[in-house]
């Protein structure tokens, strides 16, 4: 992008001076360094401060992003996100973030929502071409921010058994990195016309776990004042144990032995990346790692953070999560049916029985009842029990919500999948057309999605005129906002599954 003729605001930050460009009304700054280059004897610390520059530094361009394996899908969900994927540059030096804002200078200070992008722990950065923050900082007084940090083994290989002390926060890399990048909002942002006290965290996916990593972690509190978590529920970290086994594993695959951990910092990106897919559970399971230090326990289990408990939680989930990453089938008999919940929840006929007839009760036939199934598995249940957790704690308030608009694309067949609802919160429906199609009625949905999580931002509820009444959720009521052309408030829909669900998790045989 290059500035338009008409201006090229100039901003101040601790590093020194960024030269933005103007985007239909809004200031744009891209690549802006938030942290130094962590390559080299850098690679696996804890991140460093950006180093500064003299003069004036062009933010025109998207900054690196972490070096990372394509993420590839079945082709017509591959061609979907092909359409929307930017194309940066790749390397270590990718701590760098954009920002969006309608006015400049500390007299205009909005509420500030910094994005933590998806694809789980390994893949992505904040420069997608639907994660644009402009319609968001020109319709809803808001400052936008999206970033990149750390992924993959650069971000989540747990060193500290192994390397000690210098590699004590290895495992968490990453989110230190995001930590980092809120504290540059902290000292920077009201140059752009944002509020430093009154931050909102929101992402989806991955970035949805990000945003229920940072609720647990002690270096973050204060950094942020509002939390959303968009089909990223994340109970249980990575335990110390088992992520060290992964490591010796990963080193081995290298031909290092587990005491040559500092060789790490001298392998070339290449090969690091070569060796990546041999982490045993494969990519998905480099995460954060409940290392007693940077993350002391488990982000929500057995409950809620007592660090955040002031912080207000929007978090909710789509109906068909699943169907973005495989094509629902055309038929699906009871046999096959049943293998599947059976393998899936790791329980016997009976109990799989039982708990596809309450599937069944509140679908039409096989394949919706599985599609509600495995999105209640990938998504739902979590997410349903993170906010229990928070609503437990009697602190702040949490709302949930379910998006449940069905997208026309590919003939319908996806229903409402993963990542769906992300250009209506956004008000970017038109920039993602291969998953939200063309029709008229997306542009009212996008409008109130994208102002209840506003007014989130604004006031720490979603609520506002365009939408029914919105309690806050709790255990015996679980009031919940269903999303789709017709916006209503549900009490505890998908009741009878959830309850079986949860029943069948009792059941299931230990991992």
């Amino acid at each position: 992008m290059s500035p338009e003729p008409k201006a090229s605001p100039v901003v101040s930050t601790a590093s020194g001076k960024v030269r933005g460009a103007v985007q239909t009304g809004v200031h744009v700054f891209k690549g802006v360094p938030y942290g130094s280059s962590m390559s080299g004897a850098r690679r696996f610390q804890s991140p460093a401060k950006a180093d500064p520059w003299t003069g004036v530094r062009d933010a025109f361009e998207l900054g690196p992003k972490c070096p990372q394996l394509e993420m590839t899908l079945p082709p017509p969900m591959q061609a979907i996100l092909d359409g929307i994927r930017s194309d940066p540059p790749m390397g270590e030096d990718c701590l760098c973030l954009n920002v969006w804002s309608a006015n400049l200078g500390s007299s205009n200070q909005r509420p500030v929502m910094v994005w933590l992008h998806g694809g789980g722990f390994t893949a992505g950065s904040g420069g997608s071409l639907v994660y644009d923050g402009t319609a968001l900082a020109a319709k809803h007084d808001v400052v936008v921010v999206t970033l990149n940090h750390r992924l993959n083994i650069f971000g989540y290989l747990y060193l500290a058994e192994l390397g000690g002390e210098e590699f004590a926060d290895s495992g968490n890399a990453g989110m230190l990195d995001i930590v980092a990048a809120l504290e540059w909002v902290r000292d920077n942002i009201a140059e752009f016309g944002g509020d430093p006290g009154n931050v909102t965290i929101f992402g989806e996916s991955g970035g949805g776990m990000k945003v229920t990593a940072l609720m647990a972690m002690p270096a973050a509190q204060g950094l942020f004042h509002r939390a959303i978590v968009q089909s990223g529920p994340f109970l249980r970290a990575v335990p110390r144990r088992r992520a060290t086994q992964a490591t010796e594993i990963f080193l081995a695959t290298l031909g290092l032995k587990s005491s040559q951990v500092r060789e790490l910092q001298n392998v070339p990106v290449e090969r690091l990346m070569e060796a990546m897919p041999s982490m045993p559970g494969g990519l998905m399971a480099l995460a954060p790692v409940a290392d007693g230090r940077s993350l002391p326990g488990h982000p929500f289990d057995p409950a809620a953070p007592a660090i955040s408990a002031s912080v207000p939680l929007l978090i909710g989930s789509n109906s068909t999560e699943f169907t973005l990453f495989e094509m629902p089938p055309t038929d699906l008999d009871d046999a096959t049916f049943l293998a599947q919940v059976k393998q899936r929840m790791r329980i016997d006929d009976s109990a799989a029985g039982e708990l596809i007839a309450a599937y069944k009760k509140a679908h039409v036939n096989n394949i919706d009842a599985s599609l509600a199934f495995e999105s209640d598995r990938f998504m739902r249940i979590n997410s349903i029990l993170q906010a229990e957790r928070k609503a437990m704690q009697g602190g702040a308030p949490v709302y949930m919500y379910q998006f449940s608009w069905k997208t026309p694309v590919l003939s319908g067949t996806l229903r409402s999948p993963h990542a769906l609802e992300i250009p209506f919160v956004f008000d970017n429906v038109d920039l993602w057309t291969g998953l939200t199609g063309e029709g008229p009625e997306r542009y009212p949905l996008a409008d109130k999605m994208s102002t209840a999580w506003a007014a989130f931002a604004h006031l720490g509820s979603p609520g506002h005129n365009g939408l029914p009444a919105w309690p806050a959720y709790t255990s015996d009521r679980r009031s919940t906002m269903m999303f789709d052309n017709e916006c209503r408030t549900v009490d505890d829909p998908g009741a009878e599954e959830r309850q079986a669900f949860l029943a069948s998790m009792s059941a299931s045989a230990p991992v």
